[in-house]
């Protein structure tokens, strides 16, 4: 499993434009082989800026790469902007991604 992450300094008071943003946006994730999982996270908001993430979880490496080459990646992405003008962020998304070495879950757990 591979699971690929961008952390966003989305600036104070941009917080509602940049989740309308994601509710709204087209991601077409669940056309790709090997996609699992998608998540928007919210973090701790400090002076300056509120900490967001995306977490996708992918069946391996290959099929992350095959999405970020893909005419869906191209659509998902040509209608995630801000029409409003100014920067949602302080600096630009910074990516990581992740090998699966161990995972453990509960069967029942809530999600």
């Amino acid at each position: 499993m591979y699971i690929a992450m961008n952390r966003f300094q989305v600036r104070i008071g941009a917080e509602p434009t940049f989740e309308a943003i994601w509710r709204t946006r087209e991601s077409y994730l669940n056309d790709m082989a090997g996609f699992i999982e998608f998540r928007l996270l919210k973090g701790p908001t400090l002076d300056d800026h509120t900490l967001y993430a995306t977490h996708t979880s992918w069946a391996d490496k290959a099929s992350f790469e095959a999405w970020t080459s893909s005419e869906q990646f191209r659509r998902s992405h040509a209608r995630a902007g801000n029409d409003s003008g100014e920067s949602l962020y302080l600096g630009h998304p910074r990516f990581e991604g992740f090998e699966v070495i161990r995972s453990e879950s509960k069967a029942d757990a809530a999600a």
